[in-house]
């Protein structure tokens, strides 16, 4: 097992692990009003973006070699 290999597991595992935290409380969050709950949305909903992004990277769908 290469360094990349392992770093790209941990990558992996750790997407899950945010990525699902951030659906369910988006979910959780979704019929809240007013300012500040649009914002959280909205954070919410990029960081599931951006680990759908990991995801796709270790993978080797997303990116380089």
């Amino acid at each position: 097992m290469t360094a990349a290999l392992f770093e790209r597991g941990i990558a992996f595992l750790g997407a899950l692990l945010v990525g699902s935290t951030a659906i369910v409380q988006l979910k959780n969050d979704w019929s809240a009003h007013g300012l500040d709950a649009v914002v959280t949305k909205l954070l919410l909903g990029l960081m599931a973006f951006g680990c759908v992004l990991v995801l796709l990277a270790t993978i080797h769908v997303l990116g380089g070699s």
